[in-house]
């Protein structure tokens, strides 16, 4: 997935940094990632695995697509909204409904082995779940499966 991104990111014109000294930049060594102006900037300081990387990398390229103007202040509630709407890109991005289901298909039980399967953190497993159930409710059904959210549970229809 990695090289996807970078991929993606270069036909957009997108440059990538990774970054070990953030605070110069940002006097903030906490920050693990920023978009700005056709760059991506990583904090490999902050970030601790190529999984994690993946995550914040993918945030960072969705606010390439949903972010205008400078929402480093999010304090604000359309900064709030533009981050959201970035995170939520991102999830979509890496954790897709039918990736969910091809997961599961491939026999991952619950969500570190979906996370495995996916390549992406656990956390960002419960925060993908969290937006799709925000977005569709309780259940969404994808073709022949059907997908509940809370619990995570996946069903093949045998119809």
């Amino acid at each position: 997935m990695i090289d996807k991104l970078l991929i993606e990111a270069q036909l957009a014109g997108i440059l990538v940094v990774e970054e070990r000294d953030f605070h110069v930049i940002f006097k903030n060594n906490k920050l693990k990632g920023l978009y700005f102006d056709n760059v991506i900037a990583l904090n490999n300081r902050a970030i601790t695995t190529k999984t994690e990387w993946v995550c914040i990398f993918a945030e960072e390229l969705g606010h390439h697509y949903t972010s205008y103007g400078n929402i480093l202040d999010i304090k604000g509630i359309p900064s709030r909204k533009q981050e959201k709407r970035a995170r939520n890109w991102g999830y979509e991005k890496l954790v897709s409904l039918q990736g969910l289901i091809e997961a599961c298909e491939e026999g991952a039980r619950n969500r570190y082995e979906i996370a495995d399967f996916l390549n992406v953190t656990e956390e960002y497993i419960d925060e993908s779940i969290k937006h799709y159930s925000e977005k569709y409710g309780q259940s969404k059904e994808i073709g022949n499966h059907i997908i509940y959210f809370d619990p995570l549970r996946i069903f093949k229809s045998f119809e």
